[in-house]
């Protein structure tokens, strides 16, 4: 054989066996194999409470039926979850919301933000958190290009193999953030107002 047919033969080869690797975030169609669900359905906080821990376990406030906490720090109308910033006297600092179910399969969740002037929120992924806030003002990302200030957002973030890839309107704010194995979705309560909606997620097989 010639060596130029060969070396055409080989690269032809390499060319078409490369369709078959992927970066370790990033699913084809063919992998959602699993429907969305809404974590959130636009009209109270159930299937959301607040997480407890005691000296032997972490107990669950479930808020299902109810359209706000009991401090008014988290309330649905309208299809928004409104996240209130921390008032003095309540003695949990930075408190959070979480999602009654643990995940522990590799998914995508996404979810739209608005934040209030230098809001500071975040993100728990299975307890590692990632920050949401007025980026621009609040950090860290301030150098977010697709970033609008006091309107909508959208988050996405891909889990493979503990390993989270996070963007807000398709621009990286963590390319490889590791988590735990498993546990909630959670949503902190801060600095100023945060709204959240459309907060979905996909378990993939």
């Amino acid at each position: 054989m010639k060596t130029g047919i060969f070396t055409g033969l080989l690269t032809l080869f390499l060319a078409t066996n490369a369709i078959a690797v992927k970066s370790p975030n990033t699913y084809k169609i063919s992998d959602q194999k699993t429907d969305t669900i809404s974590l959130f359905n636009g009209k109270d906080l159930t299937g959301w409470g607040y997480r407890k821990k005691t000296q032997e376990k972490i107990v669950f406030e479930s808020f299902d039926g109810m359209t706000e906490s009991k401090e008014n720090r988290f309330f649905a109308k309208d299809g928004i979850l409104t996240v209130n910033p921390f008032t003095e006297g309540y003695a949990e600092r930075y408190g959070a919301i979480w999602t009654a179910k643990e995940f522990m399969k590799d998914f995508i969740l996404t979810l739209e933000f608005r934040a209030s002037k230098n809001a500071d929120s975040g993100i728990y992924l299975r307890g590692t958190q990632l920050q949401c806030r007025d980026y621009l003002l609040a950090g860290p990302y301030k150098n977010l290009k697709n970033y609008k200030p006091q309107d909508w957002n959208k988050i996405e973030v891909v889990v493979k193999n503990n390993i989270a890839r996070c963007t807000c309107n398709d621009e990286i704010l963590e390319e490889a953030l590791s988590i735990p194995v498993t546990g909630p979705i959670g949503l902190e309560s801060d600095r100023g107002q945060m709204e959240y909606r459309n907060i979905q997620i996909r378990e993939l097989e």
